[in-house]
């Protein structure tokens, strides 16, 4: 663009001042995100957790709000003819010129292509109207005014029990530790056994990150011990202990545990960050191999992750040649299913119709994976990005998919010359169908690996209950596995809260005629459930049937499912740790469900007000 254009072109007023509004707009959002996020330290120090719940889902609408409200602003303040295309472009280039110096500038891109794809006919969605492709960098901004993201300790000068202490102590929080020296004794233990030698060299330095993340009862402390190339993640739990005080729970440094700690099956952290992207430069050092549209997500940027990903997305398309076709598995009667083979995700779309015994609408179904989308996933539900109107290269889809799509979903399918759109849809990262999994591992005559199947699942059945959730369908095709071994959940369209649950023992039959009828001889409300029956679609294999009562036969009881009921009923908030309870410290002194601490983070029972 040459210098006499330029400033013929930034001459719209207009133009700059709809950039303005959403610059606005962007930092009302962020402003009111970053509070919420300071709040969580205090909900954690008083122990508040069903407030701290509460906030953390009211959060996650914060930006579709703000959004709108831009939107309506816009279409109140201007007609239609005097938004030009040229109107448009020039908004672009002055929004550009209002992020100087601002501290979050990949999140306000977001924003601003937000806004105008809520106006703009999809036939804009290119470079030159919005941003296809991020246009400020994020790099250096912490160098400016913006407060330090990770604070340096070196434990070669203060020892590393010092040291430890002083970074526990300088997050201030206002409640007090039980046995603070213990439990620093206790983390540094751990270190020593991870730095080796290294740990009091002059040259060795601990980095943290300057603000706490908080999910569900727990604050993590997330740092790195450096020695020259050599770099050892670390993450500290801090948690209440049933007299309300704070404990040290444990030290994850394992890469595995802090991968689950960090996964897209959990609800996103509260963390108080004034410039976002340098707190993902610094996880992504933590976790190299994880995208950074994933890292944004986990710190409650869904947008930006979502983002990310369709960039990420657009640029496998860009470098590879197979073809989108229907997913493995088995058939859903709700919910069509298709993959590209290269590609970790399955792209998900409503049926426009559902064959019995399915009783739902589109509308209901889409309630359902916003419910999860805005509840606590424990690690046990698979996280969704929703998207509208998202083109496929024809050349790439295979003629069956399209027929299928045509047949099954004709009222989001929209065949544009070149391009396939689908109007509405979910993707999801790619799991092992459960019954694959099972059904492989018995092929191969691996008990062990059947035991462990089995032993996930109930483990994940257990711990959507403690998040007051119900499963519905909880056939094994609803369940995946992933390349950590942990069963998920991802099947929504039947799913329930706990505490709208009716639990049954199945009466007695009167007759012979009763006990033999095809039907039911007894009323079957809609929220009716007995856990009883479970068995007749769980126990079909004998070696299941052996680890599943062995493990998790109390899944068959009313009784199990009641008691869980009441508690949440009670107000008691349940803890479900992202780590195994066998890492934990000794002094806790707390059982762990049986048989499940060797594989997997799990659940302990606990009282709000124990």
């Amino acid at each position: 663009m040459n210098q006499a254009a330029f400033p013929k072109l930034l001459s719209s007023q207009i133009a700059f001042d709809i950039a303005l509004t959403i610059r606005d707009g962007f930092d009302k959002h962020y402003r009111l995100f970053r509070a919420t996020s300071q709040q969580a330290k205090l909900h954690f120090e008083r122990g508040e957790w069903k407030v701290a719940q509460q906030a953390a889902r009211e959060r996650i609408g914060f930006y579709d709000k703000r959004v709108q409200e831009c939107v309506h602003m816009l279409e109140d303040e201007y007609a239609p003819e005097d938004l030009t295309d040229e109107v448009w472009r020039e908004c672009k280039l002055h929004f550009i010129g209002l992020l100087s110096g601002h501290k979050q500038p990949e999140l306000a891109e977001t924003f601003f292509n937000s806004v105008c794809c809520n106006i703009l006919h999809r036939s804009y969605f290119h470079n030159e109207f919005i941003f296809v492709r991020p246009v400020v960098s994020t790099e250096y901004i912490e160098t400016e005014e913006a407060a330090p993201t990770y604070r340096m300790y070196y434990p070669g000068t203060d020892g590393l029990s010092g040291t430890l202490r002083r970074i526990v102590t300088d997050f201030s929080l206002d409640a007090r530790f039980a046995n603070l020296d213990r439990d620093v004794e206790q983390v540094e233990a751990r270190l020593r056994q991870l730095f080796g030698a290294e740990a009091l060299e002059p040259n060795h330095q601990i980095q943290v990150l300057s603000k706490l993340f908080f999910r569900n009862k727990g604050a993590y402390i997330v740092g790195k011990g450096i020695n020259g190339a050599r770099e050892y993640p670390f993450v500290v739990p801090i948690l209440h202990n049933r007299n309300g005080e704070l404990i040290l729970d444990t030290v994850l440094f394992d890469q595995e545990q802090i991968i689950i700690l960090f996964s897209f099956t959990r609800a996103y952290f509260m963390v108080d960050m004034e410039v976002p992207s340098a707190y993902v430069q610094f996880i992504r050092t933590l976790l190299p191999r994880k995208p950074r549209s994933e890292i944004y997500t986990i710190l409650g940027l869904q947008k930006q992750g979502k983002t990310l990903f369709y960039r990420d997305y657009l640029q496998h398309l860009k470098h590879s040649s197979d073809q989108f076709g229907a997913a493995p598995g088995i058939r859903g009667l709700v919910m069509l299913v298709f993959a590209l083979p290269s590609f970790p995700y399955v792209f998900k779309l409503i049926k426009d119709f559902f064959p019995a015994p399915k009783d739902t609408t589109r509308a209901l179904v889409k309630e359902k994976y916003l419910l999860v989308k805005h509840h606590d996933r424990v690690g046990r539900m698979a996280d969704t990005l929703e998207y509208s109107n998202v083109a496929f290269p024809r050349h790439r889809m295979k003629e069956e998919l399209i027929a299928e799509i045509r047949q099954h979903a004709p009222s989001l399918l929209e065949e544009d010359g070149n391009n396939i759109v689908i109007k509405h849809l979910y993707i999801e990262r790619r799991m092992v169908p459960l019954n694959i999994w099972l059904t492989h591992a018995e092929q191969q005559g691996d008990d062990a690996r059947i035991e462990h199947g089995v032993l996930e699942y109930g483990n994940a059945i257990k711990e959507l209950v403690a998040a007051n959730i119900f499963p519905g369908d909880m056939l094994y095709k609803n369940f995946g596995v992933t390349r950590h071994k942990r069963v998920v959940f991802y099947d929504y369209d039947e799913i329930e809260y706990i505490t709208d649950c009716n639990f049954r023992d199945i009466p007695e039959a009167r007759t012979e005629e009763e006990e033999m009828a095809a039907e039911p001889w007894y009323h079957v409300g809609p929220h009716d459930v007995f856990p009883e029956q479970f068995g007749r679609f769980l126990l079909g294999n004998a070696k299941i049937r052996k680890y599943f009562m062995l493990h998790h036969a109390d899944l068959f009881t009313r009784e199990f499912w009641q008691r869980r009921k009441e508690r949440i009923q009670a107000g008691i908030v349940e803890d479900v740790f992202p780590y195994p309870q066998h890492i934990r410290f000794s002094y806790q002194g707390t059982p762990a469900i049986p048989s499940a601490a060797h594989v997997a983070p799990t659940l302990l029972e606990t009282s709000e007000n124990e």
